[in-house]
């Protein structure tokens, strides 16, 4: 069966840690839905506009392999004040991966009791949003079915963890080899 994952992008969100897992899991076979929070059009940390493909409120009964979400100081900010956002993050992490990356480990899953004694990485500064998370200064770490990542610069080490955890090790060394990662 084809994993499916959701992204949720909010207004403010990370281009680069948006797009490249988008990207590199359609490349893998993944099914992708993109989801915008409020709107389908959602503008980026960097005034890129990217067009969804639906809204999050339209995937509510829906069940996702994995949700990604990207970080970017205002786009996280949105995330974590989306109760729909939460909901969907703790449905998935029932039987699914999570993944996120720079300040939505703190900012977003630091809301959720997602991060308890789970290793983490993040944006260097964003640990100060959960009193107790130490975060690890590693680019990826995948944890149980949690995966996270350090910033943009980890964009593409990032994408080929979730790979790996949806697919196996041999897809990721595939898309890797591909775009001569």
């Amino acid at each position: 069966m084809v994993p499916s994952v959701l992204v949720i992008l909010a207004d403010g969100f990370e281009e680069i840690e948006a797009i490249c897992p988008i990207d590199l899991l359609r490349r893998s076979g993944a099914k992708v839905t993109v989801a915008g929070l409020a709107a389908l059009e959602v503008r980026g940390s960097h005034a890129v506009v990217v067009k969804a493909d639906t809204v999050l409120g339209d995937c509510r009964d829906m069940t996702f392999d994995c949700v990604v979400l990207p970080g970017g100081g205002q786009g996280s900010e949105h995330l974590a004040a989306s109760f729909e956002v939460l909901e969907t993050v703790i449905k998935t992490a029932q039987s699914g991966v999570v993944a996120a990356i720079c300040a939505a480990p703190a900012v977003v899953l630091g809301k959720t009791g997602l991060l308890d004694g789970k290793r983490v990485t993040g944006y260097p500064g964003t640990e100060t949003r959960c009193p107790s998370l130490k975060l690890s200064d590693e680019k990826v770490i995948t944890d149980g079915n949690l995966i996270t990542a350090q910033a943009a610069g980890s964009a593409i080490a990032f994408s080929l963890a979730i790979i790996a955890k949806l697919f196996n090790q041999e897809t990721a060394d595939k898309i890797a080899q591909q775009v001569k990662y």
